[in-house]
């Protein structure tokens, strides 16, 4: 019998003749236009603003087409021409697969959408997008010689970037609120990195986390405080348009927190535009936030550029519960460039949603995934979203990471009981009867 062979995610992709591995070309801030060096440690530019990177897409699009990538692995580093890491030799995976687009065709009736799927990053390693930052983020910083980093969570990045730094071999210190989920405090824990939860929101994290850089020194890795996270979110971007060959959806709803990704979709399909491989007009982009942490929300409804602190901020679904975000001009940029919008939700629709998902569709979506799928019925309703057009929702992690975010009243029966065959009731206490 010939031996069993297992395709790898995280197999290293060998350029070809005449190709760079990566593009990169420098780094710059989208504020105030300053020019950065991406061979040596960057954090914030001199006036505050999170640097972005550049690629050389015009030496890029001479010497490359999409045909390169159809014998490549299917990872996010299928596309390291676009990414920052300039050596395949750096890289630090986990095996990030690239995410399925899963229709939703009894979910989308319901909300009178005919062309609803959704892009499920809830199967990426520890279980949630924050897997694509941590991925590029870790390498990068692994390349440019980091030993130890320090960041605020609310829980899924400081998980990814625990697991991630282990694997790399670099030190971790991880701050947290109290409340966020406990699985992904078991996980930072697990990975070895140094963690402290405060009593508090991911603001007062930062700033005890800022604090602590400038104290040590150490590379601080908090959101768009370091330019490589987005370039890693940035990969939904791309996978979403090769996944729909090519050809761009009318829609694509996202849980706005800090807003990178919805920031790294927005800057990989310009790239993609650049590089001649998407035409036509760029989808709407729609933040979504929850009605108890909606900065993004209030300043998008008075057209402002950024946001405002929101005070008391709180909501389940607490990987949106960012009360402000460094990038929000980012964010509210991409808004307003593409004719999107930003929209709040509630509590009792992200719970409602996230279990008539898992109903209709055997799916179990995280909260922030429940958010972005009430948003789409609700914009449905209000008709801004057409029956017709082709909407993707992201679902940004597994819905077992939080285990709490449903209460079910299950019967329990004494062990000499039979289970009734008719009127029983499920879980969520719907009746039935059984035929």
């Amino acid at each position: 019998m010939s031996a069993l062979v297992i395709p790898r995610v995280d197999e290293k992709v060998t350029p070809l003749a005449g190709q760079r591995y990566s593009y990169v070309e420098g780094l710059y801030c989208p504020r105030c236009a300053a020019e950065y060096a991406h061979q040596q440690i960057q954090q914030l530019c001199q006036c505050g603003s999170p640097l972005l990177v550049r690629y050389d897409l015009e030496a890029l699009k001479a010497s490359w087409s999409k045909a390169d990538l159809a014998s490549r692995p299917w990872s996010l580093w299928r596309y390291h021409e676009l990414l920052p890491v300039t050596s395949p030799d750096a890289i630090v995976s986990l095996g990030e697969v690239v995410t399925p687009l899963i229709e939703l065709p009894v979910l989308g009736a319901d909300m009178r959408l005919d062309n609803l799927v959704m892009k499920d990053e809830g199967l990426l390693p520890t279980g949630s997008f924050k897997a694509r930052g941590a991925a590029v983020g870790i390498s990068r910083a692994k390349e440019l010689g980091v030993t130890h980093l320090a960041m605020p969570t609310n829980g899924n990045a400081g998980a990814a970037w625990s697991l991630y730094a282990a694997r790399a071999g670099i030190k971790a210190t991880i701050s947290m609120p109290v409340d966020a989920p406990f699985i992904t405090r078991q996980e930072c824990a697990a990975a070895g990195a140094s963690l402290t939860l405060v009593d508090g929101v991911i603001s007062d994290s930062g700033k005890q986390i800022g604090e602590w850089v400038k104290a040590t020194g150490h590379y601080d890795a908090s959101t768009l405080k370091e330019p490589y996270r987005i370039e890693g979110k940035k990969t939904m971007g791309l996978e979403l348009a090769e996944q729909l060959g090519w050809q761009l959806p009318d829609v694509i709803l996202y849980p706005t927190g800090g807003g990178v990704g919805l920031i790294g979709i927005y800057k990989a399909l310009q790239e993609l535009q650049a590089l001649g491989c998407v035409t036509g007009k760029l989808p709407r982009l729609i933040a979504v936030q929850a009605n108890g942490c909606a900065p993004i929300v209030k300043a998008w409804q008075e057209g402002a550029r950024v946001a405002e602190f929101w005070e008391r901020s709180h909501t389940h679904a607490f990987g949106i519960n960012v009360p402000k975000a460094l990038g929000d001009f980012l964010v509210l940029d991409a808004l307003y460039a593409t004719g999107g919008r930003a929209i709040a939700v509630s509590e009792t629709a992200i719970r409602w949603e996230q279990t008539r998902a898992a109903q209709l569709e055997g799916t179990f979506v995280c909260p922030e995934g429940a958010a972005v799928l009430a948003a789409a019925r609700e914009l449905s309703t209000l008709g801004e979203i057409g029956t017709h057009e082709r909407v993707v929702a992201l679902n940004t992690g597994a819905g077992i990471k939080y285990p709490d975010s449903q209460s079910f009243r299950v019967d329990v029966l004494d062990k000499q009981s039979a289970i009734p065959t008719t009127g029983f009731t499920t879980a969520s206490g719907d009746s039935h009867e059984r035929t």
